[in-house]
């Protein structure tokens, strides 16, 4: 039923929108679409843009994927974000969330993506917010299904860790 990924990396895209008026990049198999022309896809690769907002993501999935609700991978690496839209917590079906080399920088946002019952996998290395304190096992907190971070593994002891921030937050920042 779901193809490969719709590939918009390295269109020079400012806006999400813009993806509508884009033909995806070519992969090893080739798109299918339905009988309406959208993408029978469950991922959509944004990376190597100039997106500096989400404005209009909603939109431009439900004019672009079959079935947009079923989102399960978005990559929105290398672009110009400064923050995590809320908009992403409409993503029910999302498992795999890549925000790496951004300029996400307010370690709080992280929160709003507590709402992605799937959530497993997110990146965030390459923004400001990698410099704060306790940054990974602020996220394994926020996040408490999280099977890989930034590309490696949640450990068990990542995991207790984050469960005492989650029951005593003022203890765990000793840690």
């Amino acid at each position: 039923m779901y193809g490969p990924p719709v590939d918009m990396s390295f269109k020079d895209l400012c806006h999400v929108t813009g993806v509508l008026s884009e033909i995806p990049r070519e992969g090893q198999r080739p798109l299918n679409r339905n009988v309406q022309g959208m993408y029978m896809s469950r991922v959509l690769r944004l990376s190597n843009n100039n997106l500096a907002d989400l404005d209009g993501l909603e939109y431009t999935l439900g004019l672009l994927l079959a079935r947009p609700s079923k989102i399960g991978w978005l990559d929105l690496s290398f672009n110009k974000l400064k923050s995590i839209d809320s908009v992403l917590c409409n993503l029910q079906e999302l498992h795999v969330l890549y925000l790496h080399g951004n300029r996400i920088w307010n370690q709080s946002a992280i929160d709003k993506l507590g709402a992605l019952q799937h959530l497993h996998t997110i990146t965030l290395h390459g923004n400001p917010i990698e410099h704060t304190q306790n940054y990974r096992s602020y996220a394994i907190s926020a996040l408490p299904k999280l099977k890989k971070m930034d590309f490696s593994s949640v450990t068990r002891n990542e995991r207790a860790l984050a469960k005492i921030r989650r029951c005593c937050p003022t203890y765990a920042n000793d840690f």
